[in-house]
C-alpha cells in the first residue's frame, strides 16, 4: 500500500469528520457522543497553527487517517508537551497506517521543538495501546473513573514519549 502522510488541507475536512465520527459512534476512542459535521472540522483545520499539527495519511487519493496535536496545557511550562489523537479509518485499521501515521506525528512535533507527547487511551482500547507502545510511548498511569460513556465509568491509560533530541 502507498501511503502518503501530509499536512491536512481544508478538502479533507469531510474524511477527517467522518472517520472521526466512527470513532464515537464505535465508543472505543472518546468520550464525545456529538458527531461533527464538516464545517466545523473545516474551522478546525483553518485555525491549525503551525506548531500544532493535523496531519492526513492518504492512499490512493483517499484520506484513511488522521493525527493532531494540541497543547496540553496553557501554562508557558508546557509550551513543549502537546496532547495527540490519531483516528484509522475502520476498513483500514490493522494494516500499519496508524503507526505510520503517529511516527510522522512525532517527527513533526520534533521538528517543532515538542519535548514530549502524552495522550489518554480507554483502558480497554488494546489496539491503540499496542499502537502507542510500539511508537515508543510508555504507559504512566490510570485515571480511574475519568469520565462515563454509555452510562458507565470508564478508566484512561496515560501514555506519554520524550522526544529525546529536544530535552536539554
Amino acid at each position: 500500500m502507498n501511503l502518503h502522510i501530509r499536512l491536512a488541507l481544508l478538502h479533507d475536512a469531510g474524511a477527517i469528520a467522518r472517520i472521526y465520527n466512527a470513532g464515537i459512534r464505535s465508543g472505543n476512542a472518546t468520550f464525545e457522543t456529538r458527531t461533527v459535521t464538516v464545517e466545523e472540522r473545516c474551522r478546525w483545520i483553518e485555525q491549525q497553527e503551525e506548531y500544532h499539527p493535523i496531519l492526513v495519511a492518504e492512499t490512493e487519493g483517499q484520506v484513511v487517517g488522521w493525527a493532531s496535536v494540541h497543547p496540553y496545557r496553557e501554562r508557558d511550562c508546557y509550551h513543549g508537551v502537546g496532547e495527540f489523537s490519531i483516528y484509522v479509518d475502520e476498513s483500514h485499521q490493522g494494516k500499519g497506517i496508524g503507526k505510520q501515521l503517529l511516527q510522522a506525528l512525532v517527527e513533526a512535533c520534533a521538528r517543532r521543538g515538542y519535548w514530549k507527547l502524552v495522550s489518554r487511551i480507554f483502558d480497554f482500547n488494546h489496539a491503540s495501546r499496542a499502537l502507542c507502545q510500539s511508537c515508543g510511548f510508555r504507559e504512566v498511569g490510570v485515571y480511574e473513573k475519568h469520565g462515563k460513556r454509555n452510562g458507565r465509568w470508564v478508566d484512561c491509560v496515560i501514555v506519554e514519549r520524550l522526544i529525546e533530541e529536544n530535552l536539554d
